[in-house]
């Protein structure tokens, strides 16, 4: 099967403020990090069942519960969760009434908005967090680690395929600090050894101020040098067993630098229960589930309350919405590949760092981090430093979770599935095609480029599902459009997405973005230019809504029958 070339996310006015995403890192590297993997016992048999599935994953598809409840969870003995209150992330101010806004001469179907909702204050800068630097600390960052050439494989190395030679130093152009992120699954298996199932590299661009997250998959079937050619997420264990220089982060830095040609500087990797601990500290996070999940309870996590059982072998779906989630609920999010693969998984894990992130901004802990690093030595390992941080932490303070770019590898583009000898499966990189991934990845958005096109958009629910304005607008913010939830519509009985223009497609780029991302029909787009608007586009929610366009998430199971 043939497959296109996955299209580049939007970018939107990217301006971050210098050096931030190291203090992301002591909040967001404990989140992010989740573990992918289950109980040794039942790991053969997790992937086995994702396996049997492959198949079906050209198809992709989005389940909404037909008696979705609210997504707000009530406070539970472990956490203090806040009201579900999504933060709009937009660069322009919005005035005047939704009525006058939004009138239009459009024939039938008419366009119905509420006129009690009003327009939401934005804001374009967070208020700033005080720290105190404790007596000692420092405010200079350490000189950046260099590379080292690691060569060609030896010539008498085994491996069940060839050995590529190794990738020429992607063009770095910049000033960059790589960090890479870690979780493992020590916790859970009983064969001696962990492996690093969940691998995240947070690049940050000290010269344009621009953030960029890069998955790789777990399964991606590398040279590990001085080793053989094998599943990447195996680098770690061991470097660790070898003795290799700085231990399992020196192979697995040595790994990536070999096979991907990017240089990773510093690294952090947490456990099961530090993930658990970091969600329940800023008091739960707020996930907008836009491809819907299904699957069995997993081992040290908890099935989302929200969640239904849908098949008698006790799975369980969790259908589109939005919803707070406790530190077990969301690892079973970022865990699960029931109906997905590794590829969707890295996907979910970036968007727990993004919740993460924002819930310990608007909940002011920016400003407690110092005297929370002693705490948190208990569940991260890392050769960062709290001087490396502080200075930064106010800095951080201003990020905007929509303003990093979101990189993952896509099956059957980036990677070709393979068989090796030994029966397991696992994906070969596509060398052209990952090298030009990679450069996307180090390269920045500029000021000029979001200019011509930042875009406005505003979210109406058209329907009766609950909170679906919050999960559009956060899936159009995931891609770099400023989107804006409305609320509730006038009327909710929209069978289709409609699109309202008022640029007159002078934003054609825009436009296509958000026609993709949500699937709008063309034949509900409407051009009405207006140059009085007070936002670009506004988009009312149907009952057919849906942004699952993530490759290999399968539908999810129904409840049966009066269940």
């Amino acid at each position: 099967m043939s497959s296109q070339k996955p299209k580049h996310p939007n970018r939107l006015g990217v301006v971050l403020f210098d050096r931030l995403i190291p203090a992301v890192l002591l909040v967001g590297v404990i989140v992010l990090v989740t573990q992918a993997a289950g109980l040794f016992l039942r790991y053969n048999e997790e992937a086995n069942r994702a396996e049997s599935r492959r198949p079906d994953y050209q198809a992709t598809a989005t389940a909404l519960a037909e008696a979705q409840p609210t997504a707000t969870i009530a406070p539970t003995e472990t956490i203090t969760p806040t009201p579900v209150v999504f933060q709009p992330y937009v660069f322009a101010k919005f005035s005047g009434a939704a009525r006058q806004v939004f009138a239009t001469n459009t024939p039938q179907p008419p366009l119905v908005i509420a006129t009690n909702t009003p327009l939401p204050a934005l804001e374009t800068t967070p208020t700033p967090v005080p720290v105190t630097v404790e007596p000692g600390m420092t405010a200079t960052m350490r000189p950046l680690p260099t590379p080292f050439f690691y060569g060609e494989a030896p010539a008498d190395a085994v491996a069940p395929t060839a050995i590529p030679s190794p990738v020429p130093l992607i063009d770095r152009r910049y000033p960059l600090m790589n960090i890479l992120l870690l979780g493992n699954d020590g916790e859970i298996t009983e064969d001696g050894f962990f492996r690093t199932d969940t691998m995240i590299i947070v690049s940050i661009n000290l010269q344009t101020n621009t953030v960029s997250m890069l998955s790789l998959p777990r399964d991606l079937y590398v040279y590990i040098p001085g080793w053989t050619m094998q599943r990447l997420n195996l680098a770690y264990v061991h470097g660790e067993a070898v003795g290799w220089t700085d231990g399992g982060f020196g192979l697995m830095r040595q790994t990536i630098f070999y096979n991907l040609g990017i240089n990773v500087h510093y690294y952090a990797m947490v456990s099961l229960d530090g993930f658990r601990a970091i969600v329940d500290a800023v008091g739960g996070i707020n996930l907008a589930v836009d491809c819907a999940i299904q699957d069995l309870p997993l081992i040290g996590a908890e099935v989302p309350r929200d969640a239904v059982r849908v098949t008698d072998d006790g799975e369980y779906a969790l259908s589109v919405g939005y919803y707070t989630m406790n530190g077990g609920e969301a690892l079973w999010y970022a865990r699960s590949r029931g109906n997905s693969s590794d590829f969707d998984r890295g996907r979910r894990q970036q968007q727990v760092l993004r919740g993460v992130w924002r819930q310990a901004r608007d909940n002011g802990l920016l400003g407690s981090l110092p005297a929370l690093w002693t705490e948190s030595q208990q569940y991260i390992e890392t050769n960062l430093t709290l001087d490396d941080l502080i200075p930064l932490i106010p800095l951080a303070a201003n990020l905007n979770p929509n303003q990093i770019e979101s990189y993952t590898f896509n099956r059957l583009y980036h990677t070709t599935p393979w068989t090796p000898p030994d029966g397991s499966n696992v994906q070969l990189p596509n060398p052209e095609q990952v090298r030009e991934l990679m450069i996307e990845f180090y390269t920045p958005a500029t000021e000029s480029q979001t200019a011509n096109e930042a875009a406005t958009v505003l979210v109406y629910n058209g329907t009766t599902i609950p909170n679906l304005d919050l999960v559009a607008a956060e899936r159009l913010n995931w891609e770099g459009i400023a989107a804006v939830p409305m609320g509730a519509a006038e009327t909710t009985d929209y069978a289709d997405t409609v699109m309202i223009d008022y640029t007159g497609r002078s934003k054609a780029s825009s436009l296509g973005d958000i026609v993709r991302t949500l699937n709008v029909l063309g034949e509900n787009i409407r051009v009405e230019p207006s140059p009085t608007r007070d936002a670009d586009f506004v988009v009312i929610l149907g009952e057919t809504y849906n942004s699952c366009t993530e490759g290999g998430v399968l539908p999810v199971e129904m409840p049966p029958a009066g269940g």
